[in-house]
Parts: C-alpha cells; structure tokens; sequence
C-alpha cells in the first residue's frame, strides 16, 4: 500500500477506516498507530487524515472517487464522534463545501485578542473548545489540521498570518509523546509558526502502551492535558508532572 505505486506502478485508492479514539477504554480500543501510518509517508505516497466533522467526512470520500488518480486514503475514526452533538454540519456544508485540509477557529470574534493557537487533529479539539468556553476564554484559537499527510504547510501558514499578537503555540495530541504526530511533524509545526516562536508538545508523556483502560486515570490524565492547553498555571502544571514522575519512579523502587 504505501510503496506499490513506485515499486510496481501500481495505484490504489483503498480507504481504511481505522478506530481511533482516547475514551478511558484501553489500549487496543484506543490506537490505530497513527504514528506507523506517518512514519511510512513519502514522495506523497498516501493520505493520512483525522476528520472533526460529517461535512469533512464526506468530502474526504468525495474527493477519494472524484480524482483522476488514485493514492491510498487512512482515515482515524474515533468513536466517540459518532454520537457527539457538536460533531454536526448543515445541508450547505454537505452540498456547497469542500474538502478542507486544515480549518481556522469559527468562533473567533477578534483575531487580534488571540495571543495562543493550539493546533490539533480529531477529537480532542471539541475537549479543548469545552474547555475554552468554560473559561471564557478569547486570548485562544485552535485550528484542526484535518490532513495531516500530505501536510497542508502553505494552508497553515495562511491561517498563521491572520494572528498578528501571538506569543505562543502548542501542539495538542491525545496519544502519548512517542505516538501520534508530534516526533513525525513537529518540524512542520515549526514551519507554520511565526519568527520567534516555538511549537510546545501539550500531551500524554511517552508511555509503552497507547492507553489506559482506567477511566480515572483516563479523566486525570486529560484534565492535565487541558490545563496545559490552556496555558494557565503552566508553571505549576510543570511542577505537577515533574512530581507526578518522582512519585512513579519511588513506587517502582519500591517494588524492585
């Protein structure tokens, strides 16, 4: 699938529908390796692509058919989504739009109050705009890059230019450090960013598997990630995971 087209002449246009989705339900429920996925792009060898709405969907399987070529498509699919109230489009969008490989903030009313983007894919972006609107927050917009491969670089640095006050930006992922997107385009993330200003990871730390099947642990470990998000306390939020670290490793020595 990903080298079949240079090795063999080969097209496909195979669409993969893969679960992928952090709700607190485990490790094999959690990850379709997205991270595997991307670490076998190349040369625009396939597509890789986390959706946030129907209209998108859509759009993604639309533009799949109606091209005149063919290149294998990897959509992650949480579950969760599926049922959301605000996972929703109109007709319009159905009918008029089009497929859009990264999206600015809708709700941003004044973008030169904007002093933080968040960038993330699929679903943790209504947990971000959840918490945003609780705190009544308008300092902060969060783009969705729907297509993460091939990268939307010149869409992105599109969407960038229009936010003159920034001073800072961070990458959001739900799946630990050492999956997801974050080791495979955060050289990307940095290209999209202004002149001074660095791209922060805010996520899970590395771990040997993908989730927890503990929805406690699950809530803790998501709150976290959203006050990170969020920018406040960041101090203090970086003082609770460096203690959170030494209160593992002192349980392991004990153990041993």
């Amino acid at each position: 699938m990903a080298s079949a087209e240079y090795k063999w002449g080969r097209m496909s246009g195979l669409v993969m529908l893969l679960p992928h989705g952090y709700e607190g339900q485990g490790p094999e429920h959690s990850s379709a390796r997205l991270e595997r996925f991307l670490e076998l792009c190349a040369e625009r060898n396939m597509q890789v692509c986390n959706l946030t709405t129907p209209a998108q969907y859509f759009h993604a399987l639309r533009r799949q058919m109606h091209r005149d070529f063919r290149k294998p498509l990897i959509i992650m699919t949480p579950k969760s989504l599926l049922r959301h109230p605000e996972a929703v489009s109109t007709l319009d969008e159905l009918c008029s739009g089009s497929f859009q490989t990264a999206i600015d903030d809708l709700d941003v009313q004044d973008k030169s109050k904007v002093t933080r983007v968040l960038m993330c894919t699929g679903k943790v972006f209504y947990t971000l705009r959840a918490a945003r609107i609780e705190e009544g927050r308008d300092d902060i917009a969060i783009i969705r890059i729907e297509q993460l491969y091939p990268f939307p670089l010149h869409t992105m640095r599109s969407i960038m230019s229009t936010y003159s006050n920034l001073k800072s930006m961070a990458w959001v992922q739900e799946e630990p450090r050492n999956m997801g997107a974050w080791r495979h385009l955060r050289h990307r993330f940095n290209h999209c960013a202004p002149e001074g200003i660095n791209v922060d990871y805010i996520g899970r730390d590395s771990r040997a598997v993908p989730a927890t099947g503990v929805p406690a642990v699950h809530q803790r470990e998501e709150a976290d990630l959203v006050k990170g998000a969020m920018g406040e306390d960041r101090e203090d939020y970086v003082v609770r995971r460096i203690e959170k670290k030494a209160k593992v490793a002192a349980a392991d020595a004990q153990r041993d």
